[in-house]
């Protein structure tokens, strides 16, 4: 199955179309990044300890959509807004240690991968990214990323149809360093939206 993706890049002035590749696979009651992998997989899976509760439902960071102009409060934003899952809007792991990243390269093709244990309708996927210069000493807020999403994928209320999705397509250029990538997965039939922060280095 191939799906148009259709992207905005109102800070990169250009529109581009890229494909949905769709694929089976195992997953870990709904979803998360594992490509970059996200805060709540590297709990999971004992990269990063002392998660607390999201060690064991990592797909669990379910939050009001609406994001940017609703959604979780600033501060809370790679948490959903749920409280007993606050580590992982904290700046620094739970160890004190900076979160781990994956590396990337600006402007270059990348496969952003989410895993399903419950499969809803979704309106789409939405891709952000902080900005050049963010701060990255409190918890993310707003203020911090780039609000227009640099990669829209519309479902226009299906379903995916596999318990694994990649979304493939160009990286922004001009960053550099540490970055998070926050995406997020909109329920077309509920009033919730999924989270997934993703630290990389470009």
């Amino acid at each position: 199955m191939r799906k148009k993706t259709k992207w905005y890049a109102g800070v990169l002035g250009l529109t581009t179309a890229g494909a949905i590749v769709l694929s089976s696979g195992a997953a870990s009651s709904h979803g998360y990044t594992d490509l970059p992998i996200s805060r709540q997989k590297l709990c999971a899976n004992g990269t990063v300890t002392n998660c607390g509760d999201i060690q064991y439902e990592p797909q669990s960071v379910e939050g009001p959509k609406g994001f940017p102009a609703a959604g979780p409060a600033d501060g809370q934003i790679c948490n959903g807004g749920i409280s007993r899952f606050a580590q992982l809007s904290a700046p620094k792991a739970p160890s004190g240690a900076a979160w781990p990243t994956t590396k990337v390269t600006g402007g270059q093709s990348y496969t952003f991968r989410w895993q399903f244990t419950a499969i809803h309708a979704t309106t789409d996927f939405k891709y952000y990214v902080t900005k050049a210069g963010w701060n990255q000493n409190h918890n993310l807020a707003r203020s911090d990323l780039n609000t227009t999403p640099f990669l829209t994928v519309p479902y226009n209320g299906q379903r995916p149809s596999s318990s694994t999705i990649s979304h493939t397509g160009t990286l922004p250029s001009g960053l550099s360093g540490h970055h998070v990538i926050v995406a997020v997965w909109t329920i077309a039939d509920t009033t919730n939206a999924f989270y997934s922060c993703d630290d990389v280095t470009f």
